[in-house]
């Protein structure tokens, strides 16, 4: 028999639009000869859809669109993800519909509930197999987390299924890959049956879903691997072994897995709220420069404002650099100089300031003209402004409130500085966008004379990998001390990430890419006065 994976990008809450997509991808599934397809997890209704599962007229909306969709489902099974209530309790199910009707449902049994998933908050857990026939051969269906556990898998093939299929929303990470693949390994070694697991692709506010579908046979060996962030339809073939055999992609690099999730999750969080175009703010560095580069992939240089707002203490190789720039990729460029209104603002301020010295409210003063500019642009325009900022100055809170902060997403806010220079090399070796220099030469915010990030700062190197080692591997102070860093280093860090929780709390949300971002899976208090001792 031939078995579809429908690997779809779904939109919260647009039931209609989801449930026509979904037909369209049966229709080209049947005329592909497919007798089975399989969607991801949720996908009639989109995933995560967070408090709307506690309102009841979001269940019914959902059986609704069920009902009319099976009722237009002919010539092909399929198995839909949707939000399911019986008898006052929710679950998290996916249904076969066939000919018309729905023929089964399955109820999920493993409520993922850390990170960024928090499915005990809304669901019931369920406690059945749900096996049926397609082609002549018994298909099991698990949602997900089920094959994290043993559990469900085991019931499923108890219960009959000779092929596991397996219905997804997983969420991108760097590394996520290995893991998907070594946890279906296992299910597949403990209960000998081949096992198909779709995936959903698409930006839902800071998580990316990045596809890359696949099947293993009876051995564990990797027999199909679907595209990776993008839409596909992957049609199997499985035949009398039960071998699930179908297209084979090569999966990317971590640079370039990265940064294609930073552009479809940018491309649909603009997209999928409607905002006509992005704003930024260029100032000749490395952040603002890789921030502009995705914004163009993902966008299309027409969508694409960049403002350049030179102070007294911006570099003409900064302006040079960001002239270049544009000047390759086409995107609307403006230059503001900032220089009259910074001096305004001094004189304005000059007799409540008397007797006080040069300090860090002068350099932010500057970052928040900048953003007031901006946000004007974005007013007047209805363009959403892009923050600039990485995850290791957002740790340490090397970035300024109303000022370079201000703005509605950040594309960078869970990439650490190192990463940001490794995705620059990365976008030029496949075509030249980023001036060398802006790469080469050292990060400065550029707020005062001569200043460089290192002047505040550890270097980068140190900086990310004790970030690394506290934020998104969660160890200690000793722990992190072990792994060779100097107390006063990871000491200083891990006060500064603590100090600047307020700030981030005020950030824009951004893409998530490590299995610890700041965001729903970052929840540490505002006020506290525990400190990290060992």
């Amino acid at each position: 028999m031939k078995l579809a994976i429908a690997q779809i990008n779904c939109v919260l809450g647009d039931l209609r639009a989801n449930s026509e997509q979904i037909l369209r991808f049966a229709e080209q599934a049947k005329q592909a000869g497919a007798q089975l397809m399989l969607t991801p997890e949720l996908s009639l209704c989109g995933y995560p859809p967070e408090d709307l599962l506690l309102r009841d007229g979001f269940y019914l909306a959902c059986a609704q669109a069920l009902s009319e969709l099976a009722a237009q489902m002919r010539g092909v099974d399929v198995v839909v993800g949707h939000p399911h209530k019986v008898d006052g309790k929710c679950y998290n199910a996916a249904s076969l519909l066939r000919d018309g009707q729905i023929v089964a449902t399955y109820l999920k049994h493993n409520l993922p509930n850390y990170a960024v998933f928090d499915e005990e908050r809304y669901f019931v857990r369920g406690t059945e197999s749900c096996v049926f026939e397609s082609g002549g051969i018994h298909f099991g269906l698990n949602i997900c987390a089920d094959v994290w556990e043993p559990e469900a898998a085991a019931l499923a093939r108890d219960a009959g299924a000779q092929v596991l299929l397996v219905l997804n929303a997983s969420p991108f990470a760097v590394g996520k890959y290995a893991s998907r693949y070594a946890v279906l390994r296992r299910r597949v070694a403990e209960t000998g049956l081949p096992a198909i697991y779709a995936n959903m692709v698409g930006g839902q506010d800071e998580l990316v879903f990045d596809g890359g579908s696949f099947a293993m046979d009876a051995a564990g060996e990797l027999t199909t691997q679907v595209a990776f962030c993008t839409e596909a339809l992957s049609v199997l073939e499985i035949a009398g072994d039960l071998r699930p055999v179908g297209e084979m992609v090569r999966l990317p690099s971590v640079e370039e897995g990265v940064y294609r999730v930073l552009c479809l999750g940018l491309k649909d969080y603009i997209g999928k709220n409607g905002f006509p175009g992005v704003l930024l703010g260029l100032s000749g560095g490395i952040d603002s420069a890789l921030t502009l580069a995705v914004a163009v992939d993902a966008l299309g240089a027409d969508k694409v404002h960049a403002v350049m707002m030179p102070s007294p203490y911006t570099a003409q190789i900064s302006l040079d650099d960001s002239r270049e720039m544009i000047a390759i990729l086409g995107a609307r460029y403006d230059e503001f100089s900032i220089e009259s209104i910074f001096q305004d603002y001094l004189a304005m301020l000059a007799p409540s300031f008397t007797g006080r010295a040069v300090d860090l409210t002068e350099e932010n003063l500057q970052a928040r003209i900048r953003g007031t500019l901006l946000m004007a642009l974005s007013n007047k325009f209805g363009s959403l402004v892009l923050t600039t900022g990485n995850k290791s100055e957002m740790s340490v809170g090397y970035a300024t409130l109303y000022g370079d902060m201000a703005g509605g997403f950040s594309v960078l806010k869970d990439v650490g500085k190192m990463l940001v220079y490794r995705l620059a090399r990365y976008r030029n070796s496949i075509g030249y966008v980023i001036p060398d220099r802006i790469i080469t030469r050292p990060p400065s915010a550029e707020l005062r004379p001569d200043q460089t990030d290192q002047d505040s700062l550890p270097p980068y190197e140190v900086l990310d990998g004790i970030v690394e080692c506290y934020v998104e591997q969660n160890l200690s102070v000793l722990e992190i001390m072990a792994r060779g860093y100097s107390e006063a280093d990871v000491r200083r860090v891990v006060r500064l990430i603590r100090l600047s929780e307020y700030k981030r709390r005020q950030s824009a949300v951004g893409v998530r890419i490590t299995e610890r971002s700041y965001g729903k899976d970052w929840r540490y208090p505002i006020t506290v006065r525990y400190q990290d001792t060992y």
